[in-house]
């Protein structure tokens, strides 16, 4: 029996008696105090016990999800820019840039690197990074946080894959997708997306997202979505490009790594499509940002520029 079909036949289980427990309450019975329960509102109350459902996709926590680690998930051989951790931006190497910046976030606990190179642990270790060992076998950047999870000492509720090709990653918004997700118990996943740039529309490196009015991701493409009949950029339309920040529920991370690759997943190349494909719900935030991720080396020029015009050192 996989993982996945073992925690689906137990939620099953848990729904059963908390519908058993509401009939004796309705006929006038005493509650015995049934030791999980399915969360009807958004905030779970402190000291409550852990309950936790997932059906079929469907997943209902009442957890106090308040203990959260920053994974900064790294590699070193990159298809479109080898050793792009390392590369250096105004001095520092990329990665060092985006550590001191989740070090600035007041919603995480602690902040790793998570990478399965050792210059990249090196250089890591010398501005003083902790770093855990992860295997080359990750598929991405999900799967290394996975592992580095399980080797942690201490345990977390919540995870933050923070990319570290975001030198410049706000710390606020890394709060925000830690507080959206504390406050949506049927979501495993939360993510950010800011306004899309009309130069990166036809982007394929730049990941657009469309999101529903309630703030739960729809899908997300290397494409221009949505794409209207004329062919053209709209102008007028409020395109949204993702940021290369997410972070999931901690005990999702094992159901994530049982899923198979899924056909929508393989085909974009983005890993949050396997969480939508699979019917699992994503909580979205908006924000004002200008997002200058490293992509290619060419990249590493233009964010000097900016970082220059800014005075930012």
């Amino acid at each position: 029996m996989t993982l996945a079909h073992a925690e689906r036949r137990t939620a099953a289980k848990h729904i059963h008696s908390e519908r058993e427990r509401e009939r004796e309450m309705a006929n006038g019975g005493e509650d015995r105090g049934t030791p999980l329960k399915m969360l009807t509102t958004a905030v779970a109350v402190a000291g409550c016990g852990i309950a936790t459902a997932m059906v079929a996709g469907k997943y209902f926590t009442s957890r106090v999800r308040s203990r959260v680690v920053g994974i900064i998930p790294a590699r070193y051989a990159s298809s479109r820019f080898p050793g792009k951790p390392l590369a250096l931006i105004i001095g520092k190497p990329m990665i060092q840039r985006t550590w001191e910046q989740a070090k600035l976030a007041t919603s995480l606990d602690a902040v790793v690197v998570a990478t399965d190179d050792d210059r990249i642990a090196e250089s890591c270790r010398r501005f003083g990074a902790d770093v855990v060992m992860t295997s080359e076998s990750c598929l991405n950047g999900t799967e290394r946080c996975q592992e580095a999870l399980k080797k942690l000492k201490k345990r977390y509720d919540l995870v933050v894959n923070i990319q570290g090709d975001e030198p410049l990653i706000d710390p606020e918004i890394i709060n925000g997708v830690v507080k959206i997700l504390q406050a949506a118990p049927d979501a495993v996943f939360s993510t950010a997306v800011t306004a899309l740039q009309p130069e990166d529309a036809m982007n394929p490196n730049r990941v657009k997202c469309v999101v529903s009015r309630k703030g739960y991701a729809i899908y997300f493409s290397r494409g221009l979505i949505p794409f209207n009949k004329s062919g053209k950029v709209n102008p007028d339309f409020p395109y949204l490009l993702h940021l290369g920040i997410q972070c999931y529920d901690a005990k999702f991370l094992d159901v994530y790594t049982s899923l198979p690759s899924s056909p929508l997943q393989l085909e974009e190349d983005l890993e949050q499509l396997k969480v939508l494909e699979n019917g699992y719900k994503m909580k979205v935030i908006k924000v004002n940002h200008e997002a200058h991720g490293v992509d290619a080396p060419e990249d590493v020029e233009k964010i000097e520029a900016f970082m220059k015009e800014r005075n930012i050192d």
